[in-house]
């Protein structure tokens, strides 16, 4: 076989290779790129473009289901249209289960006293919402949210505090940076140091660092660690009498990175493995009470463009749906 015949093969072989694209999303497709600034050399872009088409057609096709009454909630297409499931799940964050935890029974009155619905984010006591970028910073955007929180209780003041204080100087506590860590842990770093920065003075690079901790700019401090006992109950209460709370859930599906509005139910959630951690800043029904259409309230940390603004309302009462109650906590200053 000569060269030139050779060549001719191996060209024909790659081009049968290469996926077939839909023209007719050209346009999308440019505008979903100027959107969210992805730039791709001219072999990637094409495996990249097809990864995007195939999330296309399964946003599509649920949102096309969900008209039908199937799901309850919708999806679109967001930053994370060009990544395979397998990739996305990389994204997600190693949450382990803080080893020595010491679970607390917060005071549970008759759950028929408590209000029906609750959202703090209408109280002033949750700041916007912020963007983690590539960094598994997620457990200490959550454990911060908790923080600010109660510190709103204490002072009156909302105060932006500092992600990257507890992604640099939570290591000795066993979090992990950017890798791993757990909103428990860090509460314990803050408890311990006996104070926490603000984004002011410290602010977020979403990437691992050395602590640069200072005690003359600490903004926050608490003074107990609370962890819920696993189930719904226990963190309505504390949703509803104390403020919001740390959690960690299953957000591995696919179901779940597209989301943009509705009441978020996955059949296959799991109820008890986690890798996210999101903040619980409320909780409530939909249509009527009766209905059972009930939901937590919970914040992401993916930026304003991911969900309902950077919010989602996940099934509450569903058996502890995607591990919601699991791993609450929350901190307390006396």
């Amino acid at each position: 076989m000569t060269p030139a015949v050779f060549l001719t093969i191996l060209c024909f072989g790659v081009a049968l290779a290469a996926p077939v694209l839909d023209s007719s999303l050209d346009a999308e497709w440019q505008q979903w790129k100027k959107k969210y600034e992805k730039s791709y050399s001219q072999e990637e872009e094409v495996w990249k473009r097809a990864v995007w088409e195939k999330n296309m057609q399964m946003i599509r096709t649920h949102n096309g289901e969900d008209g039908q009454g199937k799901h309850g909630f919708t999806v679109e297409m967001n930053a994370f249209g060009d990544m395979t499931g397998e990739e996305y799940r990389t994204f997600l964050t190693d949450i382990p289960v803080p080893a020595a935890v010491k679970v607390k029974s917060v005071q549970n009155p008759l759950l028929n006293d408590l209000p029906k619905s609750e959202d703090w984010t209408k109280k002033g006591f949750v700041t916007p919402v912020r963007k983690q970028g590539q960094c598994g910073s997620c457990w200490a955007f959550a454990a911060i949210g908790a923080i600010e929180g109660q510190m709103f209780w204490r002072t009156g003041n909302l105060t932006t505090l500092s992600v990257q204080n507890l992604l640099d100087c939570s290591k000795p506590q066993g979090n992990n940076g950017c890798v791993r860590g757990d909103a428990y842990s860090a509460y314990q770093y803050v408890l311990h140091n006996g104070g926490l920065e603000a984004e002011e003075t410290y602010p977020y690079e979403a990437k691992d660092g050395p602590c640069r901790y200072n005690p003359n700019n600490s903004r926050a401090y608490i003074t107990e660690v609370v962890s819920l006992p696993a189930h719904e109950d226990y963190l309505l209460v504390a949703v509803s009498m104390i403020g919001p709370v740390a959690a960690a859930i299953d957000a591995s599906h696919d179901s779940f990175r597209f989301y943009r509005g509705g009441i978020y139910h996955e059949p296959n959630c799991s109820s008890y493995l986690t890798n996210h951690a999101v903040l619980v800043v409320g909780y409530g029904f939909e249509g009527n009470e009766t209905d059972g259409n009930n939901y937590w309230l919970i914040k992401n940390s993916w930026g304003e463009e991911w969900g309902m603004k950077g919010y989602m309302k996940i099934a509450k009462d569903q058996n502890n749906h995607c591990a919601i109650a699991s791993y609450a906590s929350f901190p307390n200053i006396f």
